[in-house]
């Protein structure tokens, strides 16, 4: 009988960014402070990685 490769489990993907790393970021403008459009900006609860942030383990 073949023994099985034991993978390891996934990380959760981080729930603001969806894991891809990266957040929509208003631009504002003007002195009214105008919403002209979104920019990409780096995710700060996982740093960038996507993976959900863990209790230090």
């Amino acid at each position: 009988m073949a023994t099985r490769k034991k993978t390891k489990p996934k990380p959760a993907c981080c729930p603001d960014c969806k894991g891809s790393g990266e957040v929509p970021t208003t631009v504002l403008v003007g002195r009214k402070r105008r919403a002209v459009g979104k920019q990409s900006g780096f995710c700060l609860t996982c740093l960038g990685t996507g993976e959900a942030p863990g209790d230090g383990e």
